[in-house]
């Protein structure tokens, strides 16, 4: 793909539910090949249902959603959900096989791959996110973080142009989160981080999105937008107590 063209455009993106509820006004931002971007808002704010735009489980509204260039639609939905890689909250949304083996390799065998293709990506996958080791065992056997881990790598599998992580730190013990960080920070994917856990936002994500009452109310530097207090105010935003958004540097890779 042309580096220039960017992995995720949306314009003008307006959607109101079947009973009147309207979730989104007209949102519009551009991502970048390669960046890592948190959404954050306050609950209620449209993050999910602009999540479920990215990849076509929600259409019928106004505007556009671009992903490396092909517009979300029915003609090119099969590339889209390959493009765009969510990961789920509860990783036990995404994990149904009897081994963590077969769950990796579930999404790219539908997609037509198989024999040694399929056991490389398999491979692969399970490499990146630190979980080769078990390969073989089923994933209800395994830590919550562990779980999550191989979310991502049944997500990575698919060698999308997008990851999106929703909520991805939440229920994880200090260790877990720290590996997660360090797995999400050496992925060459693009990256949408879904999150209310701001100091994972600012650990990880360079740039931010504030969703407020279903519009884009701001966009720039994490570290710029955690340190605005009118700003957080607003738009219901809290930091932890003690956390200071200025003394803390966004760790590259």
């Amino acid at each position: 793909m042309d580096p220039v063209t960017p992995s995720l455009e949306v314009a003008g993106l307006a959607f109101a539910y079947p009973d009147g509820h309207q979730a989104l006004f007209g949102v519009d931002f551009t991502i970048g090949r390669g960046e890592r971007v948190a959404l954050l808002g306050p609950n209620g704010a449209g993050k999910t249902t602009l999540v479920l735009h990215l990849n076509g489980i929600l259409t019928g509204g106004a505007g556009t959603v671009t992903v490396a260039g092909l517009p979300v639609g029915k003609r090119h939905m099969a590339e889209i959900r390959r493009k765009v890689g969510i990961v789920f909250q509860d990783p036990d949304d995404q994990l149904f096989m009897p081994t963590v083996r077969e769950d990796v390799a579930f999404g790219p065998a539908a997609a037509g791959l198989k024999g040694a293709e399929l056991e490389e990506r398999v491979r692969r996958a399970l490499e990146r996110v630190g979980m080769a080791d078990f390969a073989d065992r089923p994933p209800h056997h395994l830590s919550f973080g562990q779980r999550r881990r191989v979310a991502v790598a049944t997500v990575l599998a698919m060698e999308p142009e997008i990851l999106v992580l929703d909520e991805p730190s939440s229920n994880l013990d200090p260790a877990s989160r720290r590996e997660l960080a360090d797995i999400l920070r050496s992925l060459d994917v693009t990256v949408l981080m879904v999150t209310h856990d701001l100091p994972y936002a600012l650990e990880l994500c360079p740039r931010a999105l504030i969703l407020s009452d279903g519009a884009i109310a701001a966009d720039g530097k994490t570290g710029e937008l955690l340190s605005d207090d009118e700003l957080m105010r607003t738009h219901r935003l809290e930091l932890p107590f003690g956390f200071d958004p200025r003394s803390t540097a966004v760790r590259t890779p």
